[in-house]
C-alpha cells in the first residue's frame, strides 16, 4: 500500500462517526446502493455461505413501517437517505450447491474441489444445532456490517449502526419469515447534517497481550 493509498484508507477508518441526523435532501440512487452492497458483500463468510440478507428501507412507506419499531432511533430513520435492515439467514446452507456450481462455471474452482466442499458442508449442517448456526451467521453478518460502513464512507456517506429496535417483529413487518431470518442490526446511511463526536479508544497495550 503506497503512502497516498494508506492515508486515504486511514481517513475512511478513523474518520468514521456514528451519525444521528442526516441531510434529508440527499438521496442515494438504487444503482449506487446496489454498488455499495456489492462491494460490502466481498466480506468473508464461513464456508462462503454468505448468510447476510438486506432490506433497504428508503421509501416513505417503508420508513413509516419502520418508525414504530425503531425505539429511540427515530431521528436517524426520518432523516437518513435509507435504513438498511441486516438479517442473517438460518437456511444459508440451502444455497451451497448454487454457490459452488457458480464458482466452477466461472473457472475459479475445480469441480473436484466443489464436490469435496459440498459434501463437507452437507455433513456439517445435516444435524447442526440451531445455536451453532446462529453463532456462525452472526459472526459473518458482523463482518459484512463493518465492511458496509467502511464502503459507505468510501462513497462519501455516513452511517450509524443501530441495535435498539423491535427485533421480535421487524422481520414480519417487512415480509420475512421470522423463524428463518435473524435480525442483526439496522444501519442508517446518508450525508451527515451534524458532525458526529469522535470517541475514545483504549490504547493497544491496554487490550492486547503478546505471547
Amino acid at each position: 500500500m503506497n503512502t497516498a493509498t494508506q492515508k486515504d484508507f486511514m481517513e475512511i477508518v478513523k474518520g468514521r462517526r456514528s451519525i444521528r441526523v442526516y441531510d434529508e435532501n440527499v438521496k442515494i440512487s438504487k444503482e449506487e446502493m446496489t454498488q455499495i452492497l456489492e462491494e460490502a458483500t466481498t466480506a468473508p463468510s464461513s464456508l462462503n455461505l454468505q448468510p447476510w440478507r438486506f432490506v433497504v428501507i428508503d421509501s416513505t412507506e417503508g420508513k413509516e413501517t419502520l418508525l414504530p419499531l425503531s425505539s429511540f432511533n427515530k431521528r436517524q430513520v426520518e432523516t437518513s437517505s435509507a435504513v438498511i435492515a441486516l438479517f442473517a439467514d438460518y437456511q444459508m446452507a440451502d444455497y451451497t450447491e448454487e454457490i459452488f456450481n457458480t464458482a466452477v462455471e466461472r473457472g475459479i474452482m475445480p469441480a473436484e474441489v466443489r464436490d469435496r466442499q459440498v459434501d463437507m458442508i452437507k455433513g456439517i449442517f445435516k444435524d447442526a444445532p440451531k445455536e451453532m448456526i446462529k453463532d456462525s451467521i452472526m459472526l459473518d453478518s458482523g463482518l459484512v456490517a463493518m465492511q458496509l460502513m467502511l464502503v459507505a464512507r468510501a462513497h462519501g456517506y455516513d452511517t450509524n449502526p443501530i441495535g435498539g429496535y423491535d427485533k421480535a417483529n421487524i422481520a414480519e413487518a417487512f415480509g420475512l419469515d421470522k423463524e428463518r431470518y435473524l435480525p442483526v442490526m439496522l444501519l442508517s446511511i446518508g450525508k451527515a447534517a451534524e458532525e458526529g463526536y469522535p470517541s475514545v479508544r483504549f490504547p493497544v497495550d491496554r487490550i492486547t497481550d503478546w505471547k
